[in-house]
């Protein structure tokens, strides 16, 4: 079982949880990592890499295929948001040559992208939803403030601002690109990795509180057991038809649960679910092994934390690839 973790980039950590699920699934196989920038991290400790193309690039996916084929990957793992919908697009024909990936469909895909759409997506499945509002919707001077001026697509905290006036909102509006606006909500920050298979079947949901966050990341976090956030996460990902590792954020505060947005991949605070029982790079290997999920909802381990540094890396300039 050879594994492709594309986007690799910086995701150390994702290599090493791979590297550890083929250990304790068979004790054979590799990772190997991918990306366009000869200086991520996570190309020189993995198995084996490959240079990329632009994603925007006609021979993107062909060339994933290549490297499937001669290095005999069975799975890819899509990191980045703007892999999945490419991805999505092409799982049938990764598929009939005999490689999974780790991927939801279109449709749902392009849900999560926009925070717009999802918002449209809460309200008609009836779940909380915040006030949102595109430009030119209502006046600046009736909505609600303070409120979020916000990018409709993108992931972590860039294009986020708080705007307490109509005129800081104008000021930010028209500095995002595809901006909306959205209520601002003072409470707590949670995000809740689930792992749910092809056929719609919820494995695990650890929940964990945001504790601190670096431009949209975890970086102090600690499992919490919540299960009115959980049942929500988990409606959430069913009705939208979601597969795979899924991350879903939300905000709980006096009114209630809100949640603001899903990303369907792996997030930056995911090992802490690993490591607190819900080991989702196994989870992914036993379904692609033919071997069923019995029973409810994976327990994991309550007040675990999670204290994430960066770490020093070396190697000489004549190691990185393309030099």
């Amino acid at each position: 079982m050879n594994i492709l973790i594309t986007s690799a980039s910086r995701k150390v950590w994702l290599v090493r949880a791979f590297q550890e699920a083929l250990r304790m699934r068979s004790g054979t196989g590799r990772v190997l990592t991918a990306d366009m920038d000869p200086w991520s991290a996570a190309l020189y400790i993995s198995d084996g890499h490959v240079l990329l193309p632009k994603i925007s690039d006609e021979s993107y996916v062909g060339t994933i295929m290549e490297i499937c084929e001669r290095e005999d990957v069975k799975l890819v793992v899509p990191t980045r948001d703007e892999e999945l919908r490419v991805f999505s697009g092409q799982r049938e024909y990764f598929s009939k040559r005999g490689v999974s990936v780790m991927v939801s469909d279109q449709a749902a895909i392009a849900t999560c992208r926009d925070k717009y759409q999802f918002h449209g997506f809460l309200k008609a499945a009836s779940f909380p939803a915040l006030g949102s509002w595109l430009p030119g919707q209502e006046p600046l001077t009736s909505l609600p403030y303070p409120l979020c001026v916000k990018t409709r697509f993108g992931s972590g905290s860039k294009h986020v601002f708080k705007a307490e006036d109509p005129l800081e909102a104008e000021f930010y509006a028209a500095r995002v690109p595809d901006p909306m606006a959205q209520e601002f909500l003072q409470g707590k920050e949670y995000t809740v990795d689930v792992f749910v298979t092809r056929g719609g079947k919820v494995v695990s949901a650890v929940v964990r509180e945001r504790v601190e966050i670096v431009a949209g990341e975890s970086y102090k976090s600690i499992t919490v057991k919540d299960d009115r956030i959980q049942a929500q996460a988990v409606a959430l990902v069913e009705r939208l038809g979601l597969a795979g590792h899924v991350t879903a954020q939300c905000i709980k505060s006096e009114r209630g649960i809100f949640f603001i947005e899903i990303n369907p991949r792996f997030g930056g605070g995911a090992s802490l679910g690993f490591k607190a029982g819900a080991h989702t790079p196994c989870f992914l290997l036993q379904e692609l092994a033919g071997e069923a999920f019995a029973g409810p909802l994976v327990a994991y381990e309550e007040g675990l934390v999670l204290l994430k540094y960066t770490s020093d890396f070396f190697l000489r300039a004549d190691g990185i690839s393309g030099n």
